[in-house]
């Protein structure tokens, strides 16, 4: 891996940080569309001259850089690479039709806006905090394999745009687990299918880091800023 220096104004960078799901949302979207591209580690505690050059609005990683030209935000970048790279031989995200689409759009915000936010407090906090963060995960992820339904994917038949949104926290999920002390396997049983659905696909598979590797690293976390 390359240090996150300068980029070239040809081809395709992406700086990112492995455990990021936002980050794990546009390996997988590259990976399906097949695009190659540099990968590029930042160092979060110490960002890059390039990354806040690239990003200075919010300064987050990921950045996708196509052609020297930067693209911020996780499901901006995934509807980016669709669009891009669009044609035959190559999966389209989202589906054609306008409905379709607003919906499948509404529900990787809410990923966003909920599993995430509550995901964290998951592992950050203990006691009532962490009761009220547990049952809300439990409201957030009924609705989600609600949605999913009886469909091989969250778009239907083919894995699309949602999917990628989704299927980037799974990593994650072993490490919300061991914190809140429950079982996904046991509470959302056709969520998790659709997790092992979407990890056979290899673009899921090499993208995803070990969940133990990530359990880890919260451990590391909480230890940096006392969360014991």
């Amino acid at each position: 891996m390359a240090a996150a220096s300068e980029v070239p104004d040809h081809g395709v960078v992406l700086l990112d940080f492995w455990p990021s799901m936002f980050g794990i949302r546009a390996r997988i979207a590259l990976a399906e569309k097949g695009v190659e591209y540099e990968y590029r580690s930042e160092n979060l505690a110490n960002k890059s001259p390039a990354l806040l050059r690239l990003n200075p609005v919010h300064k987050k990683i990921p950045v996708l850089v196509h052609d020297g030209r930067p693209v911020c935000e996780s499901l901006i970048i995934v509807q980016y690479i669709d669009e891009t790279w669009a044609g035959p031989g190559r999966p389209a995200f989202l589906p054609s039709d306008p409905y379709a689409r607003a919906r499948a759009r509404f529900w990787a915000d809410f990923v966003d806006k909920k599993i995430f936010d509550i995901g964290s407090r998951l592992w950050k906090t203990k006691g009532e905090t962490q009761q009220q963060a547990k049952q809300e995960f439990v409201e957030a992820m009924k609705l989600l394999e609600g949605e999913l339904g009886d469909k091989p994917y969250f778009g239907g038949e083919n894995f699309g745009y949602m999917d990628i949104a989704l299927v980037a926290f799974s990593c994650w999920f072993h490490t919300y687990e061991t914190h809140a002390d429950f079982s996904m396997e046991a509470e959302w049983p056709k969520l998790m299918a659709w997790v092992k659905r979407c990890q056979e696909r290899e673009s899921v598979s090499k993208s995803l880091p070990d969940p133990v590797k990530v359990l880890g690293f919260v451990g590391v976390l909480k230890k940096k800023y006392g969360i014991e």
